[in-house]
C-alpha cells in the first residue's frame, strides 16, 4: 500500500493564487529556453569545438536523458521533505549549471553540462507539476497548465529567432547567462510564493519506494496514459532537435530565416493551448484530445506529401508541422492530469514515473532518429512523425474513451 497519507488544501484559481505558478513557469521557461535557445546555436557550438554537426541532436537527447535519470529519486523525496524545499534546491541547482557550461573547453564537457541542466526538466515534471495538481482543482488544474504552457512556450517561439541572431551578432556563452539570471528570478518568486504545504509522507523506506514504482506501474491505465504523452509530443521534441539540421543545412535557409520558420509551428501550439482553456469547461474533459489527435495524425500526412514534391517541401513541413503542434497543444494537459490521476500513489512517485517513461523515450526516439536522419535525411523524421502519431490509435485511445467514462 502507498503511503499518501495527507492531502494538500485544493485552491481554486484567482489573483491570489496564481502567483506561485507564475513564479514556476519562469522556471520552467529558462529550463525550455535552454533548449530552444541552444538548438540552433549547436551549429556554431560544434564549429567552435571543431567537431562535425552529428553533435546538433545530442545536445537535446543528452539533455532530455538527463531529466530522466534522477526522477525516481526526486520525486519520492518530494514527497518526503516537501515540494516547496526540493523544488527550490533544482532550481538553484540549474541556476550554477547554466554558468557553469561556460567553462566547457571540449564538445563532451559542453554535452556534460547539457546533461546536468537536464535535470531541471525533473524537477519541473517529478516535483512542480505535482505541486500543481495538488494545489488546484482538476479544471483549474488543466487551466493552469494550460496558462503556464502559453507562457513557456514563448521560450520556443522566440528562441530559435534569439539564438540564430546570437549567432549572427554575439556568442552563444551569454545565452546562458540570460538563462541562469531568469532561473534565479524564478527561484526568488518559489521563495515567496509557493505554498508551504506538509510532505506526503512521513517516511520514505526504499523497500516502499520500490512498491510505489512496482504498483503504479502495473496500473495499465496508467501505463496507457503515460505513454500517450510521448506519443502526442514527441513530433515536436523531433523537430526542435532536427529542425537547424533540416531547414539550414539541407534547405539552406538563413539563421534568419530559420527563426522565423518556428513562429508558424509554435505560434499554432500556443493557440491550441488557448483553445484547450476556453473549452475545458464546455466539454467533457478529454474530448480535446479525441478531436485533436486526427487532426496531429493529418498534419503529419501533410508532411509526407512533401517528400513526393520537391517544390512544396517546405510549405507541407511548416503547415503539416502547425496542425501538429495545435493538436499537441490541445491534448497535452489533458493526458497528463489523467496520467498523475490514475494512480492512488504518492502523487511525488507517479509523477516521477510519468516523468521516467516520458524522457527516456524522448531520448530514444531522437537517437534513433539521429542515426535515421544520416541515411534517409528529412523522411526518417517525417516517417517517425507518422508512426508515432499513428500508434495513439491503438490501445491509448481505448483507455482514455474509458477514462472518460469513468467521469
Amino acid at each position: 500500500m502507498s503511503l499518501a497519507a495527507v492531502t494538500p488544501p485544493v485552491m481554486t484559481l484567482n489573483r491570489n493564487t496564481i502567483w506561485f505558478p507564475l513564479a514556476f513557469v519562469l522556471f520552467e521557461f529558462s529550463v525550455y529556453i535552454c533548449n530552444d535557445l541552444v538548438q540552433p546555436a549547436m551549429l556554431q557550438v560544434t564549429k567552435d569545438f571543431g567537431v562535425s554537426t552529428a553533435w546538433v541532436p545530442a545536445s537535446m537527447s543528452f539533455f532530455l536523458l538527463g531529466g530522466a535519470c534522477l526522477a525516481w529519486f526526486l520525486g519520492p523525496l518530494s514527497d518526503r521533505l516537501g515540494r516547496r524545499k526540493v523544488l527550490l534546491w533544482g532550481v538553484a541547482s540549474f541556476v550554477v549549471a547554466c554558468f557553469a557550461i561556460l567553462t566547457a573547453k571540449n564538445i563532451e564537457q559542453f554535452i556534460l553540462w547539457r546533461f546536468l541542466q537536464g535535470i531541471g526538466l525533473t524537477f519541473i515534471a517529478a516535483v512542480g507539476y505535482a505541486a500543481i495538481q495538488e494545489t488546484f482543482a482538476e479544471r483549474d488544474a488543466i487551466k493552469v497548465m494550460a496558462i503556464m504552457a502559453n507562457i513557456s512556450l514563448i521560450a520556443p517561439l522566440i528562441g530559435p529567432i534569439l539564438g540564430a541572431w546570437m549567432i549572427e551578432y554575439l556568442s552563444w556563452h551569454w545565452g546562458f547567462v540570460g538563462i541562469g539570471i531568469v532561473a534565479f528570478l524564478s527561484w526568488l518568486g518559489l521563495l515567496r510564493h509557493m505554498p508551504k504545504a506538509a510532505p506526503v509522507v512521513k517516511t520514505l523506506p526504499l523497500k516502499q519506494v520500490l512498491q510505489d514504482f512496482k504498483d503504479v506501474l502495473s496500473n495499465r491505465q496508467f501505463v496507457a496514459l503515460s505513454m500517450s504523452l510521448p506519443m502526442v509530443s514527441v513530433p515536436l521534441i523531433l523537430w526542435i532537435a532536427l529542425s537547424p539540421v533540416m531547414l539550414v543545412e539541407e534547405m539552406g535557409l538563413s539563421n534568419i530565416q530559420y527563426g522565423w520558420s518556428q513562429v508558424p509551428v509554435l505560434g499554432s501550439l500556443i493557440i491550441g493551448n488557448l483553445v484547450l482553456i476556453r473549452m475545458v469547461d464546455r466539454l467533457p474533459v478529454g474530448r480535446t484530445v479525441q478531436l485533436a489527435l486526427p487532426l496531429m495524425l493529418v498534419g503529419a500526412l501533410v508532411m509526407a506529401v512533401g517528400l513526393l514534391w520537391q517544390p512544396l517541401q517546405l510549405p507541407c513541413l511548416l503547415l503539416g508541422m502547425s496542425l501538429v503542434a495545435f493538436g499537441e497543444g490541445c491534448s497535452f494537459a489533458v493526458l497528463y492530469r489523467f496520467s498523475l490521476m490514475a494512480s492512488d500513489v504518492s502523487k511525488g512517485t507517479v509523477a516521477a514515473a510519468v516523468s521516467i517513461m516520458m524522457l527516456l523515450v524522448f531520448f530514444a526516439v531522437i537517437e534513433l532518429v539521429r542515426v535515421l536522419y544520416e541515411s534517409f535525411a528529412i523522411a526518417a523524421y517525417i516517417w517517425s512523425c507518422v508512426v508515432v502519431l499513428a500508434l495513439w490509435f491503438t490501445l491509448p485511445r481505448q483507455v482514455l474513451a474509458k477514462r472518460m467514462q469513468q467521469g
